[in-house]
């Protein structure tokens, strides 16, 4: 069976030289990835090209990926590509947002956008638009219509019950089937939930929830 995993942050431009982008090292997805080439799957890994863990496992067919788009258009390319694919795992860590116009406020508070190849500190305050990007998760289950899709909330205000609330609404919004929940509100570890009204499973470790998921990759 052929599984994607994706890995690493997204990045967003803001001018020709500075960049948005999520603090992800992509060592989480390329140990999954790792672990299911091991188990014998064939594995895609989809990593971010800022992504500061660049191991490249034995079996894993990499592909690098840029902004939110690149990696859209890349999982879309190969959904077409590569229609037998069994399993998709979301680990990537998307951008929420991109970098709209630079903004200069003037005494009277007027706005006027800087159109510059690389904006100059001598600008003195900036004020920087930020729009939301797509969500990639939303488009999963029409790209890949009969794979076992596996997203992640990465959780920072909240507990752990808020954290799980996160996760089973990631699950109905976009018709995944599974949902790995970690991060400050979560708390140490890695929550697994599944289905509505089902218990979430925990896993101490990166190790116990690659056996979890790579358990889950074996469905039929």
């Amino acid at each position: 069976m052929r599984c994607i995993v994706t890995a690493g942050p997204t990045y967003e431009p803001i001018d020709q030289v500075r960049r948005l982008t999520n603090h992800s090292t992509g060592r989480l997805g390329t140990g999954l990835a790792k672990r299911l080439a091991n188990e014998g799957y064939e594995v895609i890994l989809l990593r971010g090209t800022l992504a500061i863990h660049t191991e490249q496992p034995e079996g894993v067919a990499i592909e690098t990926f840029t902004t939110t788009d690149d990696l859209a258009g890349k999982l879309e390319r190969l959904a077409k590509r590569q229609p037998e694919v069994g399993a998709v795992f979301h680990a990537a860590a998307v951008s929420d947002f991109a970098a709209g116009a630079v903004l200069q406020k003037n005494d009277d508070g007027e706005l006027t956008p800087l159109r510059q190849g690389k904006v100059s500190t001598r600008e003195g305050s900036l004020l920087l638009e930020l729009r939301p990007t797509q969500k990639i998760i939303s488009h999963l289950r029409a790209w890949f219509s009969d794979a076992q899709l596996v997203g992640w909330k990465y959780e920072v205000d909240g507990d752990r019950a808020s954290a799980l609330g996160q996760a089973q609404r990631q699950l109905t919004d976009n018709a995944t089937d599974v949902c790995v929940i970690n991060g400050p509100a979560y708390g140490e570890g890695f929550g697994l939930l599944k289905k509505a009204g089902e218990a979430a499973e925990h896993w101490a470790n990166g190790e116990a929830l690659f056996d979890a998921l790579a358990r889950l990759a074996k469905r039929d």
